[in-house]
């Protein structure tokens, strides 16, 4: 990407964008960056609809015609769906450990997803299974323990400030299945550059789905961010 291109990131299905502030913070050293929370859209229309309205408003707030886009896991599926219907406003296409529109779910995530509500009592189960996958990750990505412990103190302030909303992020996830944005990678003319850690430490999405991208939209390229998993981004935000 050309040094001085804005960018605009998107968050993950959590939709909050302070989750991501190490990255944001480390990429606004040297260009101008916008994002917003994914939980703006109404809760009624089409939420792909209102990100494509909320991502004209940020490139028009940095004062200019094109940006960057930075979709970071589900915000991959956003950032492509943009790039796909606003080519014109698309310099380049950054998917960060995003899932494929081709992912199928699991059996625990379609229960998740069809019944959110019913599954609350379940939440300490949830967050367990969370550290699970992500605290090998930790572990890898930060060498001393003090480290290691100021991040998670950090990290889990900013989850337990802006917690998920589950019946939100289902919903999301129900638009996503719904519709064939596989279809759509097709007509991505931005150059696109796909973001993975390592296979053995992203245990939220697969990285062999984050890849899937390569053989959907013509000419993207690809690289891994070693020593990180699914949120290199917050673990490793200078690279």
């Amino acid at each position: 990407m050309k040094a001085d291109l804005p960018i605009v990131i998107i968050p993950g299905i959590q939709g909050h964008a302070e989750w991501m502030t190490p990255a944001i913070a480390a990429l606004r050293q040297t260009r101008e960056v916008r994002t917003f929370s994914l939980n703006v859209e109404d809760g009624q229309g089409d939420p792909f609809a209102q990100w494509v309205t909320e991502i004209d408003k940020a490139i028009n707030q940095l004062g200019s015609e094109r940006a960057a886009i930075i979709g970071v896991s589900f915000g991959g599926l956003v950032a492509m769906h943009y790039a796909a219907t606003r080519p014109e406003r698309t310099a380049a296409l950054v998917l960060v450990s995003s899932p494929s529109p081709r992912m199928t779910l699991g059996q625990s995530e379609a229960l998740l997803v069809h019944r959110p509500l019913s599954l609350l009592p379940l939440f300490p189960l949830f967050v367990a299974r969370a550290l699970q996958r992500l605290l090998p990750e930790v572990w890898t990505a930060i060498d001393a323990w003090p480290s290691r412990l100021r991040f998670l103190a950090t990290y889990g302030w900013q989850v337990a400030r802006r917690p998920m909303h589950p019946w939100k992020s289902a919903r999301w996830v129900r638009e996503w299945q719904g519709r064939d944005l596989a279809a759509e990678c097709t007509r991505i003319e931005a150059p696109t550059h796909i973001i993975t850690g390592d296979d053995a430490l992203d245990r939220v999405v697969p990285t062999s789905s984050t890849r899937d991208y390569l053989s959907l939209i013509p000419g993207a390229t690809a690289v891994t961010f070693p020593r990180t998993g699914h949120i290199g981004l917050v673990t490793k935000p200078a690279a």
